[in-house]
């Protein structure tokens, strides 16, 4: 579930957006979700690497709670997500936050994507 960074030529803000895979955020035309504006160019974010205490100067560490997020566990992806935006210091955006409370609770991230796919994204579906 990849969070894109973007800069909004209509507005000038500087916005996070969320995509529910890699997949949709090819396929999609981003929109800003401050004013609504399509102008959007995408930025290189910030990001950090961590290493595990043992691990020499060459190795690479485990990123801390990876294992977990590879179990499935819905809870798990919400726990994640809020880390790594604590880690890096940007807020999580209100929709995201919504995503994130229905992951804690046990929903199905399957389940989350299809309701929040537009008509267009739904197979046997016609857009407008």
């Amino acid at each position: 579930m990849p969070t894109y960074e973007y800069s909004c030529e209509d507005c000038g803000k500087r916005v996070n957006i969320f995509f529910l895979s890699i997949k949709k955020a090819q396929e999609e035309a981003p929109r800003c979700p401050a004013c609504g504006g399509g102008k959007l160019t995408r930025l290189i974010s910030r990001f950090s690497t961590v290493r595990a205490s043992s691990a020499g100067p060459d190795q690479g560490g485990d990123v801390p709670g990876l294992s977990e997020l590879e179990s499935g566990d819905p809870r798990s992806i919400a726990r994640w997500m809020r880390k790594m935006s604590d880690e890096v210091g940007q807020p999580i955006e209100p929709e995201m936050e919504g995503v994130l409370d229905r992951l804690e609770s046990g929903e199905d991230p399957e389940k989350i994507e299809s309701e929040m796919a537009g008509p267009e994204d739904k197979p046997g579906t016609e857009g407008p």
